[in-house]
This record gives structure tokens, C-alpha cells and sequence, in this order.
């Protein structure tokens, strides 16, 4: 065994632990998920917002704990709010979206079906943080979602890879790690700048016509990095700087998507721009 694997595998195993012992926590979140306006399939979208809103979570994220502040930030807007579970793999609970990114898209394609046939509406907007941001786009792209999508916020999604800071960079110095992360959690393998799985999606454009896309970014970003990398190009994309918004707002790759109402407030604006509002760093209270 090469010496980096000696220190590589105690060292997953000690994360490994280390996230096993947050499970309880974890649980009793998902134990006490709301079952009115998030994830209520009673409810029926009102004439001024007519879409369902899909929350999509990031790497290691779950359906209850990445959306504990959005989520009810959108209920108490009026609208009919879902979450997913998806890129699971066995034996590892609650800590999501390490699967094959091509099969979670295929689990977002099974879940915006139910919805759909639930709400009785024609198209769904989606709303995803990190992974989440970009794997729909898989979806829309391969998988007729265009028909069945209005919209996608993203985030700070990795729409051009995570290179962690430059981190991955390291990894042709390491014979075999990128084969070991492949093997062990392709969801992250496929994220890694250079995929195939990322060449796949990107090929031939970034967006597909009659999807409005919208992609929030904070230049204090380390994970989706650099952050230029997030934006899309295309005919109907709205990119924007967190702190162009604000210049005081310091989230970073995971504040933004958990807890960050002004980056919240752009989503807001992105799922209802006839009645979007400026946003500024006085979002933060609104």
C-alpha cells in the first residue's frame, strides 16, 4: 500500500466517525419536518405563485437540515415547498448527494413527477444549493426536464467544477486518489474540474431554451472555486455577486445556501421577477 493511503483511509474513517456522531442531531431534524407548506402534498399553488418550488440540497446535505431557513422563508411567502433526498449510499444515513450525479438526476426526475402529479401544476421551479444547483441541470438537459422546469436559482453551484481552493489540483501528485474517490463517492469524482461527467453537461452550451436560470455567487466562496466558474452563459441567465447586493455579507460556500436572507431575497426575486424588489444588504431583515 502506498504511504499516502496509509494515512488517507484512517483519516476517511475518522471523518467518517466524526459525522456518524452527529446523527442524532440530524435525526431529530428530520424527525420534526414540517408537514404543512414544506413537503405538504395537500397543498395546492395559489394564483400568484402558480409552481411548486423544489428545493434541491448540496454534497453531504439532506433534504430537512440544508433547508431549515429557506424553506420556511418561502412558506411564509405563499408557496408550496418540497425537498428531496438524493445520491445516497448504503450504509452511509443523512449525509446525501454522493452518488452518481447522472442517477441523482434521474431521482430529481422521479420526485419532480410527484410533485407535479400532487400540485396539479404544469412546471416546477427549482431552487438548489452547490451540487444542487448544477445537477438539475443534467436533468433539464438529458432528461426532458426543460418541459416540466420554469426556472433554476442556484446557489453557489458548482456548474464548472470544485477545485476546493486549488486542493484538487494536487491530485495527479497522488497515483491512484482520483480512482480511490471515484470508487468510494462518485458523486464527489464527478465534480472534480475535468470529469466527464462535467464535460458531458457543459458540452455544446450551459442552459437549454425555456429555462430561465439564475446563479448567486459570493467571492468568498472555497469550495465552487473560482468563483467565476459558477456562472452560466447563455440568452436567459441572470448571474450575480452576493456582494454586489451587499458588500458587508461574508458567507462563504455553506452559509450562503443555509442561513443567508439576502441571497434569499434574490431567490425570491428569480421565482417571481414581475414582482422582484431590490435587493440590498436591508434584505437581511426583511
Amino acid at each position: 500500500m502506498l504511504p499516502w493511503k496509509r494515512v488517507l483511509r484512517p483519516l476517511t474513517a475518522l471523518l467518517l466517525a466524526a459525522a456518524v456522531a452527529t446523527v442524532p442531531a440530524a435525526t431529530a431534524h428530520a424527525s420534526s419536518a414540517p408537514t404543512t407548506g414544506w413537503n405538504d402534498y395537500s397543498c395546492r399553488p395559489s394564483a400568484a405563485h402558480p409552481r411548486p418550488v423544489i428545493l434541491v440540497h448540496g454534497t453531504l446535505g439532506n433534504s430537512v437540515d440544508n433547508w431549515l431557513s429557506l424553506a420556511p422563508y418561502l412558506e411564509d411567502r405563499g408557496y408550496c415547498v418540497f425537498s428531496l433526498d438524493y445520491g445516497q449510499l448504503d450504509g452511509v444515513p443523512l449525509f446525501y448527494g454522493l452518488g452518481p450525479i447522472d442517477k441523482s438526476a434521474e431521482q430529481l426526475s422521479a420526485f419532480v413527477d410527484k410533485v407535479l402529479a400532487a400540485t396539479g401544476a404544469a412546471k416546477a421551479d427549482l431552487v438548489g444549493h452547490s451540487q444542487g444547483g448544477m445537477m438539475p441541470r443534467y436533468y433539464l438537459k438529458f432528461l426532458g426536464g426543460a418541459a416540466k422546469v420554469n426556472a433554476l436559482v442556484g446557489l453557489a453551484p458548482d456548474n464548472h467544477g470544485a477545485t476546493l481552493s486549488g486542493l484538487t489540483n494536487l491530485l495527479p501528485y497522488f497515483p491512484g486518489a482520483s480512482d480511490l474517490i471515484k470508487a468510494t463517492t462518485p458523486g464527489l469524482a464527478d465534480q472534480i474540474p475535468g470529469s466527464a461527467f462535467l464535460a458531458k453537461l457543459n458540452a455544446g452550451g450551459d442552459t437549454v431554451p425555456g429555462v430561465h436560470y439564475t446563479v448567486v455567487a459570493t467571492k468568498y466562496d472555497e469550495v465552487a472555486t473560482p468563483w467565476q466558474s459558477q456562472y452560466l452563459s447563455g440568452s436567459d441567465v441572470h448571474n450575480v455577486l452576493l456582494q454586489d447586493l451587499c458588500p458587508l455579507d461574508l458567507s462563504e460556500h455553506v452559509a450562503i445556501g443555509l442561513f443567508d436572507r439576502i441571497a434569499f431575497h434574490e431567490v425570491a426575486n428569480a421565482l417571481d421577477p414581475a414582482h422582484a424588489t431590490g435587493t440590498t444588504c436591508a434584505s437581511a431583515f426583511s
